[in-house]
């Protein structure tokens, strides 16, 4: 199945918090979108495993994207090798998409700086004729995505890029409170953390407010580019 859109993340959530309403706004806009994490987020201090599992489950059907895989990577140890870009690039070649989104270039965590690194680095690799992959016995085509862009997390980066997403953060939150362990919940006896604070869930519709503010819509979401984008016009920008 080929998509137009790929995203990856580090974590489950990752993909949601970073630009779930941009992955609404595109799906409703007719384009397919599919969800790569690299890890189950076991080590996280909420939750287990299985129920993260269910819960990306639950925010994909939110999103409505077509599909959602789980590399399987070791939360917190992976690393940007061999072994592992070559698995990110069975996935890019098995769904061969125009558009990657990936994790912040650097970040309070450290898997997502190294899962951007990694994800962009499998990007360039994907289209090399000379690196052989397989997936059920079927030899896959070299594929590279035409642009790679890094959504933004917990640091506050300068985006090069903003998309008007006015009209889907209802759904982005949704997507985001599926996760019921991690985020905000006044009745839980679990540990706090960075993001189960009120303050942190509030803070996911002030960013995209104050964005929107900046470009003159209701909310919007940034992106950090790889290469200088381009438009056919000036009176493509708003």
């Amino acid at each position: 199945m080929k998509l137009d859109i790929l995203a990856f993340g580090a974590h489950p959530d990752d993909v949601e918090l970073g630009c779930g309403a941009t992955i609404a706004k595109e799906v409703a806009l007719g384009r397919k979108v599919g969800i790569v994490d690299l890890t189950r987020g076991e080590l996280g201090t909420r939750g287990t495993a299985e129920t993260r599992d269910q819960e990306a489950e639950n925010a994909a059907n939110i999103l409505g994207v077509l599909v959602r895989e789980n590399l399987r990577f070791a939360d917190g140890f992976f690393v940007n090798d061999k072994k592992h870009q070559m698995e990110i690039i069975k996935m890019i070649r098995t769904y061969q998409p125009d558009i990657v989104l990936c994790n912040a270039i650097d970040d309070r965590h450290i898997d997502h700086g190294k899962g951007s690194q990694l994800v962009s680095d499998a990007c360039f690799l994907s289209g090399l004729l000379k690196i052989d992959t397989e997936v059920n016995g079927v030899s896959q085509k070299q594929w590279r995505p035409k642009l790679v862009y890094h959504y933004i997390q917990w640091k506050n980066i300068e985006p090069d890029v903003v998309v008007d997403v006015t009209g889907y953060m209802d759904l982005k939150m949704k997507s985001v409170m599926a996760y019921k362990t991690q985020f905000y919940d006044p009745t839980s006896k679990a540990p706090q953390t960075p993001i189960s604070s009120k303050n942190f869930t509030d803070s996911i519709t002030y960013r995209g407010r104050d964005l929107g503010r900046l470009v003159g819509v209701d909310y919007a979401e940034g992106f950090t580019v790889e290469r200088y984008p381009a438009v056919d016009s000036l009176l493509d920008l708003k």
